[in-house]
């Protein structure tokens, strides 16, 4: 019988797969040896891989692209890129280097446009949608973007009470193009029904006709669709997008302007090794169902946009940890301690109980044993202990005298330094850690850089006031 930890892995999945295989005992990320990143920077270890940034964008953009000329839609299609899935300087770069747009969530996104533009690396041309509730800052800034001849920046209504607070502000008389959110219906076991955004679907014509189309400073170009669960293939997502839709026909028959609509709600991104999912076949049938709907209806079919932020960026990602103590707490509980913690550097894996790869970075010829995987805090909560695939986390067992264990958690690459506090007070003072950009320069060879040291305890003791 074979216990070793690589059959394991290999009798329960597809295995190697695309970004992942062993060789010499050890686990390679996209062709990177992370045991050579770890001898060279020590973990804990954030890493971002960036070429896989601009694989995701190419692939969605082809699969659009594909989907549109098989089924003779007439509309175009926009990669929009979701600045909150990863605010980072190198994120937007790479992201923007793939001819992508931008969404936006909140007032403090709109400095980060800023530099950008500053730097040369938007134009007044580009897409910006500019979602979320407004507050003051928030129409501030998009109006002062708007007076500046930036003429794509389209806000998106949230509400209707949102439109005059722009009038006040904009100069000049170049109409200033502008979208409606709908609010979407949440799925049948959520805690309330309608999402809280965007305005009612049974009252989106009304609005239209009683206020924007009686407005000569704005014209109506783009209807929002937003699902909080992603594009999955159930009838929920089915009949939400049918509903919302049959809105966008009903509106364009008295709207001439209204040519665009955004695909609000990404594509899942791979948390298991077992994970399927068929991305062509969902756009084609995303794209047959607009196409169909509008061809019912009487209606010329829209310009498409999409907001991928976790697409995007998710499986760049990794976290990297060592295994710094083994513990038997009883006959039957054996527990691994990282160098780090779960709750400061992954938390949605504690506060949403989200699963993410995990692999050993090393020993995979040694024998596997079922384990739970702990945190440094002090907090019962700070622990990691089943996987989605198997219900149990197994790893390798380390024999007497070999180097450390290490592993790594994948596709961490969106949500997971926001939600954590990246820069600030984390639980148990537990520091943020070390994080390295992996490139790759013009003739295919790995490059690595440091982007940011692990948090010192002086950084932490100015923001605590000390």
């Amino acid at each position: 019988m074979k216990n070793r930890y690589r059959d394991l892995i290999e009798q329960t999945f597809y295995f190697p797969q695309e970004g992942y295989e062993v060789i010499d005992d050890c686990l390679h990320f996209y062709g990177v040896n992370l045991m050579e990143i770890i001898e060279q920077y020590g973990t804990p270890l954030k890493v971002t891989y960036l070429p896989k940034i601009g694989t995701q964008i190419r692939k969605a953009k082809r699969m659009f692209n594909v989907a549109i000329a098989k089924t003779e839609y007439k509309g175009k299609y926009t990669y929009c890129y979701c600045t909150k899935s990863s605010h980072f300087s190198f994120i937007m770069e790479e992201v923007l280097k793939h001819d992508v747009h931008i969404e936006t969530s909140s007032a403090f996104d709109l400095p980060i446009v800023r530099n950008l533009y500053q730097r040369g690396k938007i134009g007044k041309n580009h897409f910006i949608l500019c979602n979320g509730f407004k507050r003051p800052q928030y129409i501030d800034s998009i109006c002062s973007f708007l007076n500046e001849g930036f003429t794509n920046m389209i806000p998106i209504l949230d509400n209707k009470n949102e439109l005059p607070l722009y009038e006040k502000k904009l100069k000049g008389k170049r109409k200033v193009k502008v979208g409606i959110r709908i609010a979407a219906d949440e799925e049948p076991d959520f805690e309330f029904y309608t999402s809280r955004l965007g305005i009612r679907s049974d009252e989106i014509v009304d609005y239209y006709m009683k206020v924007l189309k009686k407005n000569k400073r704005f014209e109506l170009k783009m209807l929002h669709f937003f699902i909080n669960t992603g594009i999955k293939d159930n009838v929920y997502y089915w009949s939400e997008l049918n509903k919302c839709i049959n809105v966008y026909c009903e509106l364009k028959k008295v709207c001439p302007t209204l040519d665009s609509f955004d695909i609000g709600g990404g594509m899942p991104v791979r948390k298991s090794l077992g994970f399927e999912y068929d991305y062509e076949y969902m756009v084609e049938q995303i794209v047959r169902q607009i196409k169909s709907t509008c061809k019912q209806k009487g209606v010329q079919e829209p310009n498409l946009f999409t907001e991928f932020g976790s697409f995007t960026v998710a499986e760049s990602g990794a976290m990297l940890y060592s295994i710094i103590d083994r513990k038997q707490q009883n006959d039957n509980e054996e527990w691994y301690m990282i160098d780090s913690s779960f709750i400061t550097t992954l938390p949605d894996t504690w506060g949403i109980k989200q699963r993410f790869i995990l692999l050993a970075l090393n020993h995979w010829d040694n024998d596997y044993t079922r384990v739970n995987l702990g945190g440094l805090t002090c907090d019962s909560d700070d622990f990691y202990n089943t996987e989605s695939h198997v219900n149990q986390v197994f790893l390798p067992k380390r024999k007497a005298g070999e180097q450390p264990l290490y592993i790594g958690f994948f596709h961490t690459g969106a949500y997971q330094e926001s939600l954590g506090g990246y820069g600030g007070i984390q639980h148990c003072l537990i520091p943020a850690p070390k994080h390295v950009i992996i490139d790759r320069d013009e003739n295919g060879e790995v490059v690595t850089r440091l982007f940011a040291k692990e948090q010192s305890a002086k950084s932490m003791l100015k923001i605590l006031g000390y």
